[in-house]
């Protein structure tokens, strides 16, 4: 059985439900619509799963299909049709904590954090309190600010002509349509984009930063109640924090700290 990657459970919820919550704790309007690209062959349970994960922060849902994959500037334009106004691009392989409030006066606004190797990444340059500079997974030292992959625009419009123009016109970078090049494309036109920094950037992208994920989202919510009204436990001790999901049974075992059993778990 394989789980697709935005699917796979962060303390008890997936990764992209604590990213739509994270963003919605930091946004101070009014969520209206969440678009989810996916392949068509995640299939209709996994549908049904976001469709449920945007109505539980008061959004209404929509999934929108990438037939191929051909870049970030593609798969985001494959939601067009929810790109007027205000728009937050996030991509689902990462989590942030933050302590500020979205400051939706601005043109841009492109989350980094600081890393010690930049080349897996697209990074920024900045002068002032402006970024001046996008550059795609530098092959030579510009920047160590990473993109995080979570994104602010102003005018939702401006960004999907740009995308487009990224696809009329044929322009790749490193062989797919990139999200910076439209980025660059807007700052020189005259979009002022400013960096948003987190206080924790939490990456998915691999087994081991997954583990590590979860580790420290069981240590943000330690103080929630994290185990299940449902579950068994029987002859154990618990080190918390550790979460356990409804009807999981626990027998005979010493569990935690940074543990996370799902539902039916025995």
């Amino acid at each position: 059985m394989t789980v697709p990657k935005p699917l796979i459970p962060i303390a008890g919820k997936p990764i992209v439900h604590r990213l739509v919550e994270d963003i919605a704790k930091v946004c101070d309007e009014a969520i209206g619509q969440i678009g989810f690209i996916i392949g068509r062959n995640f299939g209709a349970a996994v549908e049904e799963t976001l469709l449920e994960i945007a109505t539980s922060v008061g959004g209404e849902g929509k999934i929108f299909y990438q037939e191929e994959a051909l870049g970030t500037a593609h798969a985001i334009l494959c939601a067009q049709e929810l790109m007027d106004d205000n728009v937050i691009v996030a991509f689902a392989d990462t989590l942030f904590k933050a302590d500020f409030t979205l400051d939706a006066s601005q043109d841009g606004i492109i989350w980094v954090q600081q890393v010690d190797d930049p080349s897996a990444f697209g990074v920024i340059k900045v002068e002032g309190e402006v970024i001046t500079d996008f550059v795609e997974k530098p092959e030579q030292f510009v920047s160590d600010l990473a993109i995080i992959g979570i994104y602010y625009f102003k005018n939702g419009a401006f960004l999907r002509s740009e995308l487009q123009y990224l696809i009329d016109n044929n322009i790749k970078d490193k062989g797919e349509y990139q999200l910076t090049n439209a980025l660059e494309n807007m700052k020189n036109k005259g979009s002022n984009f400013i960096p948003g920094q987190v206080s924790e950037w939490l990456d998915c992208g691999n087994k081991n930063a997954t583990v590590y994920t979860n580790k420290r989202y069981l240590e943000f919510i330690k103080d929630e109640e994290l185990v299940d009204s449902t579950a068994v436990i029987k002859n154990s001790v618990i080190i918390p924090p550790v979460y356990i999901g409804a009807n999981a049974t626990v027998e005979n075992t010493i569990l935690g700290p940074h543990v996370s059993l799902g539902d039916d778990s025995h």
